[in-house]
Protein backbone atom coordinates (compact mmCIF):
# COMPACT_ATOMS: atom_id res chain seq x y z
CA UNK A 1 0.00 0.00 0.00
CA UNK A 2 1.22 3.50 -1.00
CA UNK A 3 1.39 6.16 1.69
CA UNK A 4 0.25 8.98 -1.54
CA UNK A 5 -2.45 6.76 -3.38
CA UNK A 6 -4.73 4.23 -3.86
CA UNK A 7 -4.89 2.20 -7.14
CA UNK A 8 -8.33 2.90 -9.19
CA UNK A 9 -10.34 -0.08 -8.83
CA UNK A 10 -12.44 0.51 -12.10
CA UNK A 11 -10.65 1.34 -15.54
CA UNK A 12 -11.28 1.36 -19.07
CA UNK A 13 -8.79 -1.34 -20.91
CA UNK A 14 -7.53 1.57 -23.38
CA UNK A 15 -6.62 3.29 -20.27
CA UNK A 16 -5.11 0.68 -18.29
CA UNK A 17 -2.59 -0.44 -21.29
CA UNK A 18 -1.81 2.83 -22.06
CA UNK A 19 1.47 3.01 -19.01
CA UNK A 20 2.68 -0.47 -21.14
CA UNK A 21 2.53 1.43 -24.63
CA UNK A 22 3.87 4.51 -23.16
CA UNK A 23 5.88 3.89 -20.35
CA UNK A 24 7.18 7.07 -19.52
CA UNK A 25 5.16 10.60 -18.80
CA UNK A 26 7.47 12.41 -21.56
CA UNK A 27 6.13 10.32 -24.34
CA UNK A 28 2.45 11.03 -23.19
CA UNK A 29 2.49 14.64 -22.80
CA UNK A 30 -0.26 16.48 -23.94
CA UNK A 31 -0.29 20.90 -24.08
CA UNK A 32 -3.09 23.62 -23.58
CA UNK A 33 -2.13 27.02 -22.95
CA UNK A 34 -4.89 30.01 -21.89
CA UNK A 35 -5.15 33.67 -21.38
CA UNK A 36 -6.45 34.50 -18.60
CA UNK A 37 -7.75 38.35 -18.18
CA UNK A 38 -6.21 40.12 -15.08
CA UNK A 39 -9.24 42.96 -14.41
CA UNK A 40 -11.12 40.45 -12.10
CA UNK A 41 -8.52 39.25 -9.96
CA UNK A 42 -7.37 43.02 -9.53
CA UNK A 43 -10.50 44.48 -8.43
CA UNK A 44 -10.47 41.59 -6.00
CA UNK A 45 -7.16 41.48 -5.01
CA UNK A 46 -7.18 45.15 -4.12
CA UNK A 47 -10.44 44.59 -1.19
CA UNK A 48 -8.27 41.18 -0.04
CA UNK A 49 -4.58 43.30 0.28
CA UNK A 50 -6.20 46.32 1.74
CA UNK A 51 -5.93 45.03 5.64
CA UNK A 52 -2.81 42.69 4.54
CA UNK A 53 0.87 44.06 5.05
CA UNK A 54 3.00 44.93 1.75
CA UNK A 55 5.00 41.41 2.40
CA UNK A 56 2.07 39.42 2.62
CA UNK A 57 0.51 40.26 -0.24
CA UNK A 58 -2.09 37.86 -2.09
CA UNK A 59 -1.08 37.66 -6.08
CA UNK A 60 -2.06 36.68 -9.38
CA UNK A 61 0.18 33.58 -8.61
CA UNK A 62 -1.78 32.52 -5.23
CA UNK A 63 -4.95 33.10 -6.96
CA UNK A 64 -3.57 30.63 -10.25
CA UNK A 65 -2.58 27.94 -7.11
CA UNK A 66 -6.18 28.01 -5.36
CA UNK A 67 -7.95 27.78 -8.21
CA UNK A 68 -5.85 24.75 -9.53
CA UNK A 69 -6.71 23.23 -6.17
CA UNK A 70 -10.02 23.78 -7.09
CA UNK A 71 -10.15 22.64 -10.66
CA UNK A 72 -8.64 19.46 -9.02
CA UNK A 73 -11.13 18.99 -6.84
CA UNK A 74 -14.04 19.57 -8.96
CA UNK A 75 -12.01 17.23 -11.44
CA UNK A 76 -10.34 14.13 -9.59
CA UNK A 77 -10.29 12.20 -12.31
CA UNK A 78 -6.82 14.84 -12.66
CA UNK A 79 -5.73 14.04 -9.44
CA UNK A 80 -4.00 10.34 -10.34
CA UNK A 81 -0.93 8.91 -11.31
CA UNK A 82 1.12 6.57 -12.75
CA UNK A 83 3.42 4.45 -11.49
CA UNK A 84 4.90 0.63 -11.65
CA UNK A 85 2.48 0.56 -15.11
CA UNK A 86 -0.82 1.17 -12.65
CA UNK A 87 -2.96 4.27 -11.81
CA UNK A 88 -3.22 5.93 -8.18
CA UNK A 89 -6.11 7.82 -6.78
CA UNK A 90 -3.95 10.63 -5.62
CA UNK A 91 -4.61 11.00 -1.51
CA UNK A 92 -5.04 14.68 -0.87
CA UNK A 93 -4.37 17.48 -3.40
CA UNK A 94 -0.56 19.10 -3.41
CA UNK A 95 1.09 21.80 -5.15
CA UNK A 96 4.65 21.97 -5.80
CA UNK A 97 6.16 25.31 -6.79
CA UNK A 98 9.90 26.60 -6.66
CA UNK A 99 11.24 29.91 -6.11
CA UNK A 100 14.31 31.44 -5.57
CA UNK A 101 15.91 32.12 -2.24
CA UNK A 102 16.85 35.69 -3.31
CA UNK A 103 16.03 37.48 -6.16
CA UNK A 104 19.24 37.64 -7.85
CA UNK A 105 20.58 35.99 -10.97
CA UNK A 106 23.11 33.75 -9.18
CA UNK A 107 20.28 32.97 -6.31
CA UNK A 108 19.78 29.63 -5.76
CA UNK A 109 16.12 27.42 -6.51
CA UNK A 110 14.36 25.59 -4.19
CA UNK A 111 11.45 23.45 -4.11
CA UNK A 112 8.43 22.78 -2.42
CA UNK A 113 4.88 21.91 -1.92
CA UNK A 114 1.82 22.49 0.25
CA UNK A 115 -1.32 20.61 0.30
CA UNK A 116 -4.48 22.11 -0.86
CA UNK A 117 -7.88 22.81 1.68
CA UNK A 118 -10.90 23.50 -0.05
CA UNK A 119 -12.12 25.01 3.10
CA UNK A 120 -9.30 26.86 3.40
CA UNK A 121 -9.76 30.89 2.64
CA UNK A 122 -7.32 32.20 0.07
CA UNK A 123 -5.61 34.32 2.47
CA UNK A 124 -5.08 31.56 4.79
CA UNK A 125 -3.41 29.39 2.20
CA UNK A 126 -1.57 32.37 1.27
CA UNK A 127 -0.14 32.40 5.21
CA UNK A 128 0.98 29.02 5.11
CA UNK A 129 2.36 29.61 1.87
CA UNK A 130 4.65 32.56 2.91
CA UNK A 131 5.41 30.51 5.88
CA UNK A 132 6.89 27.53 3.74
CA UNK A 133 8.78 30.10 1.38
CA UNK A 134 10.33 31.81 4.64
CA UNK A 135 11.59 28.31 5.49
CA UNK A 136 12.86 27.89 1.87
CA UNK A 137 14.55 31.56 1.89
CA UNK A 138 16.19 30.92 5.28
CA UNK A 139 18.71 28.87 3.77
CA UNK A 140 18.44 25.94 6.15
CA UNK A 141 19.30 22.54 4.62
CA UNK A 142 15.70 20.58 3.94
CA UNK A 143 15.19 16.97 4.08
CA UNK A 144 15.16 17.10 0.19
CA UNK A 145 18.26 18.68 -0.15
CA UNK A 146 20.08 16.04 2.46
CA UNK A 147 18.67 13.19 0.69
CA UNK A 148 19.93 15.05 -2.54
CA UNK A 149 23.52 15.40 -1.34
CA UNK A 150 23.25 11.84 0.18
CA UNK A 151 23.14 10.50 -3.49
CA UNK A 152 25.88 12.49 -4.76
CA UNK A 153 28.39 11.02 -2.19
CA UNK A 154 27.93 8.42 -4.34
CA UNK A 155 30.08 7.24 -7.76
CA UNK A 156 28.21 8.03 -10.95
CA UNK A 157 27.72 4.58 -11.54
CA UNK A 158 26.70 3.80 -7.96
CA UNK A 159 24.16 6.91 -7.97
CA UNK A 160 22.65 5.83 -11.09
CA UNK A 161 22.26 2.17 -9.93
CA UNK A 162 20.62 3.70 -6.61
CA UNK A 163 18.12 6.29 -8.94
CA UNK A 164 17.45 3.06 -11.05
CA UNK A 165 16.57 0.87 -7.57
CA UNK A 166 14.44 3.89 -6.37
CA UNK A 167 12.47 3.60 -9.56
CA UNK A 168 12.18 -0.18 -9.02
CA UNK A 169 10.79 -0.03 -5.41
CA UNK A 170 8.46 2.86 -6.20
CA UNK A 171 7.04 1.10 -9.12
CA UNK A 172 6.73 -2.10 -6.52
CA UNK A 173 5.37 0.35 -3.37
CA UNK A 174 8.22 -0.24 -1.55
CA UNK A 175 9.60 3.11 -1.39
CA UNK A 176 9.85 4.68 2.38
CA UNK A 177 7.37 6.57 3.12
CA UNK A 178 9.66 9.30 3.89
CA UNK A 179 11.35 9.89 0.66
CA UNK A 180 7.42 10.72 -0.92
CA UNK A 181 6.17 12.64 1.88
CA UNK A 182 8.48 15.55 1.77
CA UNK A 183 9.27 15.08 -1.86
CA UNK A 184 7.98 18.24 -3.87
CA UNK A 185 7.90 15.98 -6.99
CA UNK A 186 5.66 13.48 -5.41
CA UNK A 187 2.83 16.15 -6.00
CA UNK A 188 -0.59 17.13 -7.95
CA UNK A 189 0.86 19.43 -9.76
CA UNK A 190 3.67 21.41 -10.34
CA UNK A 191 3.15 25.47 -10.96
CA UNK A 192 6.37 27.66 -11.81
CA UNK A 193 5.55 31.60 -12.04
CA UNK A 194 8.03 32.48 -14.82
CA UNK A 195 6.35 35.87 -14.90
CA UNK A 196 7.55 36.84 -11.60
CA UNK A 197 11.55 37.20 -13.33
CA UNK A 198 9.78 38.99 -15.82
CA UNK A 199 9.67 35.60 -18.70
CA UNK A 200 6.51 34.66 -20.52
CA UNK A 201 5.29 31.01 -19.69
CA UNK A 202 6.74 28.23 -21.12
CA UNK A 203 6.07 24.55 -22.00
CA UNK A 204 7.98 22.50 -19.57
CA UNK A 205 8.61 18.75 -19.41
CA UNK A 206 7.49 16.63 -16.89
CA UNK A 207 9.60 14.54 -14.51
CA UNK A 208 9.70 10.98 -14.73
CA UNK A 209 10.79 10.66 -11.35
CA UNK A 210 8.16 11.31 -8.98
CA UNK A 211 4.59 11.46 -9.22
CA UNK A 212 3.58 15.19 -10.91
CA UNK A 213 1.27 14.55 -13.75
CA UNK A 214 0.61 18.34 -14.25
CA UNK A 215 3.18 20.93 -14.76
CA UNK A 216 2.03 24.14 -15.36
CA UNK A 217 3.77 27.37 -16.16
CA UNK A 218 2.38 30.96 -15.36
CA UNK A 219 3.70 34.23 -17.73
CA UNK A 220 4.34 37.30 -17.08
CA UNK A 221 2.01 40.65 -17.33
CA UNK A 222 1.15 41.92 -20.94
CA UNK A 223 -1.23 43.11 -23.42
CA UNK A 224 -2.72 41.05 -26.07
CA UNK A 225 -5.15 41.83 -29.25
CA UNK A 226 -8.80 41.22 -28.56
CA UNK A 227 -11.59 40.73 -31.47
CA UNK A 228 -14.72 41.95 -29.26
CA UNK A 229 -18.34 40.58 -29.04
CA UNK A 230 -19.22 43.45 -31.49
CA UNK A 231 -16.47 42.56 -33.76
CA UNK A 232 -14.65 45.83 -32.96
CA UNK A 233 -10.57 45.02 -32.33
CA UNK A 234 -8.56 46.11 -28.85
CA UNK A 235 -6.34 44.66 -26.63
CA UNK A 236 -6.84 43.24 -22.77
CA UNK A 237 -4.28 42.53 -20.32
CA UNK A 238 -3.76 38.85 -19.50
CA UNK A 239 -1.11 36.56 -18.21
CA UNK A 240 -0.38 33.03 -19.73
CA UNK A 241 -0.49 29.95 -18.30
CA UNK A 242 0.66 26.84 -20.14
CA UNK A 243 0.26 22.88 -19.09
CA UNK A 244 1.58 20.08 -19.82
CA UNK A 245 -0.66 17.17 -18.54
CA UNK A 246 0.24 13.22 -18.84
CA UNK A 247 -2.97 11.77 -20.93
CA UNK A 248 -2.49 8.06 -19.59
CA UNK A 249 -3.99 9.88 -16.29
CA UNK A 250 -7.05 11.22 -18.37
CA UNK A 251 -8.19 11.95 -21.67
CA UNK A 252 -8.43 15.32 -23.22
CA UNK A 253 -11.64 16.30 -23.06
CA UNK A 254 -11.71 15.79 -19.35
CA UNK A 255 -8.60 17.93 -19.15
CA UNK A 256 -10.23 20.35 -21.45
CA UNK A 257 -13.14 20.71 -18.65
CA UNK A 258 -11.12 21.12 -15.85
CA UNK A 259 -9.05 23.83 -17.56
CA UNK A 260 -12.21 25.34 -18.42
CA UNK A 261 -13.22 25.52 -15.01
CA UNK A 262 -10.11 26.98 -13.82
CA UNK A 263 -10.73 29.78 -16.54
CA UNK A 264 -14.18 30.41 -14.41
CA UNK A 265 -13.05 30.58 -11.31
CA UNK A 266 -10.34 33.20 -12.26
CA UNK A 267 -13.00 35.18 -14.42
CA UNK A 268 -15.12 35.13 -11.27
CA UNK A 269 -12.69 35.01 -8.19
CA UNK A 270 -15.38 36.52 -5.64
CA UNK A 271 -17.62 33.15 -6.30
CA UNK A 272 -14.42 31.44 -6.03
CA UNK A 273 -12.55 32.92 -2.98
CA UNK A 274 -16.04 32.90 -0.60
CA UNK A 275 -14.42 33.30 2.76
CA UNK A 276 -11.51 35.98 1.04
CA UNK A 277 -13.20 38.26 3.19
Amino acid sequence: MRIDGTPVAQIHPIRRIMPFIMPVRNGAFVLFEQDIPTAPLRTLLERVNAARPADRRVTYFHCVLYAIGVALTDFPRLNRFVVGSRLYDRRGIWLAFSAKQQMHRDAPIFTAKIEFRRDEPLPAMVDRLLAVLGEGRSGRETAADREVKGFLRLPAPLLRLAVRLQRVLDGWNLLPAALIKDDPLYASAFVANLGSVGLDAAFHHLYDYGTIPIFVTMGRVQRTPLVRDDGSVGSDEVFRLRYTYDERVEDGFYAARALERLAACLAAPDALIAGAE
